[in-house]
């Protein structure tokens, strides 16, 4: 007698372009929908980033609590089962620090914990954001976290990936297309950055 088999999962959509909390959802979820948005959150794995988030949990501590944790940047672990409420609060907080830290411009990254492109970009920008921390900070921020609806809204992100560059001010200067290929998103992130890259590194970069 033959067995039926089991039904396989789909894959993760490579670009999403639906929200949780859009004013239409669609009842009929395409294989382009960002998947069940009750599903556990997406596993921060830029060691920058966590460091930050570290020092964000960390604020209300004592100073040398908090030092202790700038200088663990890299090693200290992830929080554990953050919720979708601590989750936001955290990467807005990193975004708040980025934002304090002096530096020339800062990158806010608009994601999906369900899509593909997102994760595949993951080396990029941690390869990205080591080569130039001494001028620029990378921040995550969850498209599916209603605590970025105001952003999502004010920057108009209607797509993931998408790249926001803002000044050591916090204006937006420009954002990336829509993502028609990993290509096509890494053409206009390192655009991005030559928006606000200083004269000296950009001349280092071309001899």
């Amino acid at each position: 007698m033959a067995m039926a088999m089991a039904p396989t999962s789909k894959p993760s959509p490579f670009i999403c372009w639906r929200w949780p909390f859009s004013p239409n959802p669609n009842p009929n979820p395409t294989s382009t929908s960002c998947g069940d948005p009750r599903d556990l959150p997406w596993l921060f794995k830029s060691l920058k980033t966590l460091g930050s988030l570290a020092q964000g949990f960390l604020i209300a501590d004592p100073p040398s609590a908090s030092a202790s944790a700038s200088a663990s940047i890299g090693v200290a672990p992830p929080p554990p089962h953050l919720t979708a409420a601590s989750q936001g609060e955290a990467e807005q907080r990193a975004l708040a620090a980025a934002l304090k830290s002096g530096k020339e411009a800062t990158v806010l990254e608009f994601y999906s914990p369900k899509c593909r492109l997102c994760n595949s970009l993951l080396g990029l920008v941690l390869d990205l954001e080591s080569r130039n921390e001494d001028w620029v900070s990378f921040v995550l921020a969850d498209a599916e976290n209603e605590q970025w609806l105001p952003e999502l809204l004010h920057y108009d992100i209607k797509y993931v990936p998408c790249f926001v560059l803002l000044d050591n001010n916090g204006k937006a200067l420009a954002k990336t297309g829509v993502p028609t290929s990993r290509l096509h998103v890494i053409a206009g992130l390192h655009h991005l950055l030559k928006l606000k890259q200083p004269a000296k590194r950009e001349r280092h970069n071309s001899t």
